[in-house]
């Protein structure tokens, strides 16, 4: 399985995303501020997998704090958290959830809040893995066996402490046996798809092809795919979903050309305090990103871009929202809130 981060005595050790495919290597966060960096330039990402990124991020800092004025020190880590990206729920699901145990614990001694915060971070990654297990076993059953799957960006190991969601469904259908290939959009501007996605399932040997963004239309219209499975960042409580750049425009041409479209995404990913994803917050990322790939110039100097990093598909292109806790159908409203009260 792909290390995507761990707990180690040297500190938070993650693979560095923006360098693959060309070369495995890895980065050791040693203090909090080097993990925010880490979130926050995509050395890191993945709505799962910065969730766990940030409750490590939060127990590097704790345990390296002074004991003096911890309570202040506890608010300054997570705010620095916090702000490093705004559209993954995740995120704030994981920091939420240290400074709650923190909360409960800021009486005992330093030593021990620092074990237990810890303790919480290595159990935060190791939930997400078997949750992606579960998810994929409750959507492996939608994969068409000997089908095309489509998936855009990437929600594979990479994306979370392992397995993945989207391409965590894949992987459980093959594993049932079945037989599916995937066309992999290459989800400019990061080409998340390209870079990241196929390097996953070439690495696990699920034959997989990759097409840009504009072709997928082309592929959804001539019937080569069977169904679309894609992740998410943040899901509102009608079943609106923020995912890459790009998943809104997917959305459609499969229901124009009667495709299945699943979102597959940890409970966790659910805020049903948005009442649709109009209050969804998107991020805007530097126009560097789309002026140049890699550092190569590709539009004239002076260009002005719009880089919005995610966008919002409507709960009615949505086929069904596929979760560690079942498979989620409209009406949305009802079958989400029904999930998330399953796990209370």
């Amino acid at each position: 399985m792909i290390e995507t981060i761990q707990w180690t005595t040297e500190g938070v050790v993650m693979i560095d995303q923006t360098r693959i495919p060309a070369e495995e290597t890895y980065v050791t966060c040693r203090d909090y501020h080097q993990v925010a960096d880490a979130i926050r330039s995509m050395v890191i990402r993945g709505a799962p997998a910065i969730g766990v990124a940030a409750a490590m991020g939060v127990a590097i800092g704790v345990a390296k704090a002074d004991p003096a004025n911890l309570d202040a020190k506890v608010d300054a880590i997570c705010a620095e958290l916090a702000g490093t990206r705004p559209t993954a729920v995740n995120l704030f699901w994981a920091i939420d959830r240290m400074k709650k145990l923190y909360g409960e614990l800021r009486h005992l001694p330093h030593a021990e809040i620092s074990e237990a915060l810890i303790r919480e971070a290595i159990l935060v990654r190791e939930e997400d893995i078997a949750i992606n297990r579960a998810m994929g076993q409750h959507g492996a059953p939608l994969i068409p066996d000997g089908g095309i799957v489509l998936t855009h960006c990437n929600a594979g190991a990479l994306a979370t402490a392992g397995y993945g969601t989207a391409l965590g469904v894949i992987r459980a259908a093959v594993e049932s046996g079945k037989k599916i290939g995937v066309y992999a959009d290459e989800t400019r501007p990061f080409l998340q798809g390209a870079r990241l996605t196929v390097w996953e399932l070439q690495h696990d040997g699920i034959p997989a092809t990759l097409i840009t963004d504009n072709m997928a239309g082309h592929f959804l219209h001539a019937g080569k795919i069977a169904c679309v499975v894609v992740g998410a960042d943040r899901i509102a409580a009608n079943g609106d979903v923020a995912n890459k750049i790009g998943t809104y425009s997917v959305a459609v041409l499969a229901k124009e050309n009667n495709v299945p479209f699943y979102v597959a995404a940890p409970v966790s990913t659910l805020d049903l305090t948005l009442a649709d994803g109009s209050g969804i917050p998107i991020e805007e990322r530097a126009g560097a990103e789309v002026t140049h790939v890699f550092g190569v110039q590709v539009a004239p100097t002076g260009t002005d871009v719009k880089n919005p990093a995610f966008d919002v598909t409507p709960n009615r292109y949505v086929t069904a929202i596929i979760t560690e806790r079942g498979v989620a159908r409209a009406p949305y409203e009802t079958s989400l809130r029904e999930l998330a009260r399953n796990g209370k």
